[in-house]
């Protein structure tokens, strides 16, 4: 399901739009003389009465739910979630009505209810947007709906049935056209009235313009069911911001971006890039081609006799790029020799497929060594993997199944393609990560000093633990040399004095968590914010993974770390729970479940941590405490606190291995964490909803089938290397995909955060 909540200054014109429609149902009121039999021009004064007690631009809510295409709810199930939904979102004793409607190629009810309550006070708007989200994933799960789509790659230009307004209903109409046009204007980054109107043609609405001595008119008219139109009504009747010259100032600002030449040439590079791998390129087949050669969303342009002409390209930053707009040699009717075959053909000797190819052997060798487990330097798994292995990697990818898909070639010419540039990335990368590897191992020198000068660990026990701080940065030292740990490829002079090696106990750390200590090491010295070091959540868990450095430092520099890895893992723990909140108190509890805890200092709520060594509090926004102020039960909740992290004491899950068996289990890691549950017994530290959900999930089996498996000494030592890795925990350094579009996904139910792109009403 998709919940969309918008605000409004008035409640007429958004009556008459919901209870205007043909076919629609009303399914209830709530909170008025009767849920039932209440007259709807009574619940529109009782509406505008309440209303007018406050003067702020957000007294009427009007919100939509929307279920996937294909699936249904009777109406008194569909009344329950509204009701369910309201109360959720801070509705629940405001009267509100719930109206279906029949319009559109999936099911949905509108709602309208007033933020302002009898006591003439407005309800707490903050944070909404996150209460939004949290009512629908929580409502999803109790009516078993399908959950709303968390990416798009593609964006589409749904064509809706024709409305089905009256022609003498023209507030009805106004607020049609006020929804469609400023979802348009925030979804594109429109730059003239020409390609404002074609983007709502499939909306079935019409633009026309009218210069006055060089002021600009604009008026909107809208199909109805008969065919015939609404009379058009003028852009500033529609919305004061919907004016000519209002419209005419957004395009200016639009045209006049400096965004837009930056995306106008990076896209003539990426088109550029792709029409070199190419001898002919079928029209037909351009958009499927530039889809999965450089994730671009193309729309072909055709004329009278159906032949495609251009093409327009609809970026992921809001413009709308036709191949016109662009140099001359992009267009297809300015490459007849490209563009003249119906066929598809990719150009074998050229320079671009050499690249292309060159990119598939670098990601080939990159995958197979994070996959490997293997201890050695990058430059040394180079050196020893086969063009075999690389071949059989690059197979996997994406982007060499593309290759394949139009290179018109057999195996064996392939195979002298492959075998030509293997050699040539090979040696060339082999030289790039030997003087990134060595440059890597001078930096680790530097900070080891670095460490040793502004004495990092509490004195006298600094000498016993320097080793420790060796191990933590993937080093060891012999006599004046400092060498990475697993190869004695490189050597760095450092005077470390002649204290012998302590004995180590052997615990696995990954490189992941290596380098993650590197750069809070690095942070910590030089007085580096979070965000400057670019940490991560897993920082949090580095005390785990070296307990003697992290327990020897000395007091300022741990409660600077601890401080840096809360806030950075507080972020982490809001976005994974926001999807089973109900209210602000669970905020609190999931987060108290967790090991952490909220308390007033100055007036201002702080999180804390029980895994902190010395007592550290963050500040929490502004934004989130008022959420959180919301809750009438605050101090309630807040006086609960104890006994939960009671609890957690009590069943001795007061450690970080814990919350890393909880972290893992967030990730769907349900495997590394069955093995963590069975080879050390940790207990994730979840509330009970959410960890059933996961056992719903995949946990349950994985447990199962961990459970079965008998694992002596050497496997166990082999599992836990699994355990401790991060893998692809890290996450990715590359820009998020744009959000996925599924089928239930229109202009008017598209449920997005609006901040301020384009007109805001």
């Amino acid at each position: 399901m998709i919940a969309r909540i918008l605000y409004r200054n008035n409640v007429q014109g958004v009556l008459n739009y919901v209870l205007g429609k043909a076919d629609n149902t009303i399914l209830g009121f709530q909170n008025t003389y009767s849920d039932t039999d209440t007259n709807t021009e009574f619940f529109g004064r009782v509406l505008y009465y309440l209303g007018n007690r406050h003067d702020s631009e957000k007294r009427y809510v009007h919100a939509t739910i929307n279920l996937p295409r294909g699936e249904q709810l009777d109406d008194k199930d569909f009344f329950e979630l509204s009701k369910a939904y309201m109360e959720h979102m801070g509705y629940g004793e405001q009267p509100f009505i719930v109206v279906r409607h029949c319009d559109t190629k999936h099911e949905h009810v509108h709602i309208v209810s007033t933020t302002i309550k009898e006591d003439c006070l407005q309800i707490n708007l903050s944070n909404d947007f996150r209460r939004n989200v949290a009512a629908q994933k929580y409502l999803e799960k109790q009516f078993g709906l399908s959950p709303s789509p968390d990416m798009r790659q593609e964006k589409e230009l749904p064509i809706y049935r024709i409305p089905q307004f009256k022609n003498e209903d023209v507030k009805g109409v106004k607020f049609y056209l006020q929804d469609i046009v400023n979802n348009t204007l925030q979804k594109y980054k429109v730059r003239s009235f020409k390609e404002l109107s074609e983007f709502l043609r499939p909306h079935h609405i019409q633009l026309r313009t009218v210069n006055h001595n060089g002021r600009i008119g604009v008026s909107f008219g809208i199909e109805v069911k008969d065919g015939y139109r609404s009379r058009f009504i003028n852009g500033y009747t529609v919305h004061s911001q919907l004016s000519g010259p209002k419209l005419q100032k957004v395009f200016e600002l639009n045209q006049k971006s400096k965004l837009l030449p930056m995306v106008k040439k990076r896209l003539e590079k990426q088109l550029r890039t792709t029409f070199g791998l190419f001898r002919t390129i079928g029209p037909e087949h351009l958009p499927d081609i530039l889809r999965s050669h450089q994730k671009l969303d193309c729309r072909l342009n055709y004329d009278g006799q159906g032949k495609a002409v251009d093409f327009s390209i609809y970026d992921k930053s809001g413009y709308v790029l036709n191949s016109k707009e662009m140099e001359k040699d992009i267009g297809i009717l300015e490459n007849p020799e490209l563009f003249e075959s119906e066929y598809t053909q990719m150009y074998a000797e050229s320079v671009q497929l050499q690249l292309e190819l060159q990119r598939c052997i670098k990601e080939a060798y990159r995958s197979s060594y994070q996959d490997s487990w293997n201890r050695t330097l990058f430059s040394e798994h180079i050196i020893r993997m086969p063009i075999k292995s690389i071949v059989t990697e690059m197979a996997k990818s994406e982007r060499f199944r593309f290759l394949r898909k139009y290179l018109h070639t057999d195996n064996r010419n392939l195979g002298d393609l492959i075998q030509l540039q293997f050699d040539i990335v090979k040696d060339k990368l082999y030289n790039m990560e030997s003087i990134r590897e060595e440059r890597e191992l001078q930096a680790k020198a530097g900070l080891i000093k670095q460490v040793i000068d502004k004495q990092l660990f509490d004195p006298p026990g600094q000498r016993e633990f320097l080793f420790e701080l060796l191990k933590s940065l993937g080093t060891k030292y012999d006599r004046g040399i400092l060498t990475y740990a697993n190869s004695y490829q490189y050597g760095v002079k450092l005077d470390l004095g002649h204290e012998p090696i302590p004995n180590q106990n052997e615990f696995y750390a990954s490189p992941g968590f290596m380098k993650e200590n590197q750069k809070v090491l690095d942070g910590l010295m030089n007085d580096r914010t979070a965000k400057e070091i670019g940490l991560r959540p897993t920082s949090m868990f580095l005390p785990l993974m070296f307990p003697n450095l992290y327990q020897t430092m000395s007091k300022s520099y741990r409660q600077m770390f601890d401080r840096l890895s809360l806030k950075a893992f507080h972020k982490y723990a809001e976005r994974m729970q926001v999807s089973f909140e109900k209210s602000p108190n669970d905020y609190i509890t999931f987060f108290n479940e967790k090991g952490f805890y909220f308390e007033k200092r100055e007036g201002r709520l702080c999180i804390g941590s029980i895994y902190s060594k010395y007592p550290v509090d963050v500040l929490l926004s502004l934004k989130t405490q008022a959420y959180l102020e919301s809750s009438n039960d605050l101090n309630k909740t807040l006086e609960n606190q104890a006994k939960i992290l009671e609890d957690i004491a009590t069943n001795e899950q007061d450690n970080l291995k814990n919350l890393w068996s909880t972290f893992l289990i967030e990730r769907g890691q349900y495997k590394k964490a069955s093995y963590l549950f069975v080879l050390d017994g940790a207990r994730p530290n979840l509330p009970i909803e959410i960890l059933e959900h996961h056992m719903e999930n995949g946990l349950r089996e994985a447990l199962h089938t961990v459970a079965k498996i008998q694992i002596d000494r050497k496997q166990a030592n082999l599992l836990r290397i699994g355990v401790y890795a991060l893998g692809n925990l890290l996450g990715s350094d590359n820009p998020k995909p744009e959000e996925a579009f599924n089928g239930f996904k229109d202009e008017l139910t598209d449920y997005s955060k609006y901040k301020g792109k384009g007109l805001s009403m």
